[in-house]
């Protein structure tokens, strides 16, 4: 079954049961979150190293590799110092 999410405001597709890092891997974005003026995205894939943080339906902080994307999540990127 496929789902769809919001993030930066495009629709994108995925599978049900991915992480929001496997939907937005699978879009071809790479990087969603900037920090001191680096790009960032997933790097250790288990929740660690907190390079994959986004916001989540308005709660921030949320690690993309962690968290399973459900249908209609609204998801935005952040910038920390």
């Amino acid at each position: 079954m496929s789902i769809s999410i919001r993030f930066d405001g495009d629709d994108l597709r995925g599978r049900d049961g991915q992480t929001i890092a496997g939907v937005l891997l699978a879009n071809g974005r790479r990087t969603w979150r900037d920090a001191q003026g680096a790009e960032r995205g997933i790097f250790c894939g288990i929740g660690i190293c907190q390079d994959c943080v986004l916001t989540v339906n308005g709660v921030e902080g949320v690690r993309a590799c962690q968290r399973t994307a459900c249908e209609g999540d609204v998801i935005e990127r952040e910038s920390r110092a």
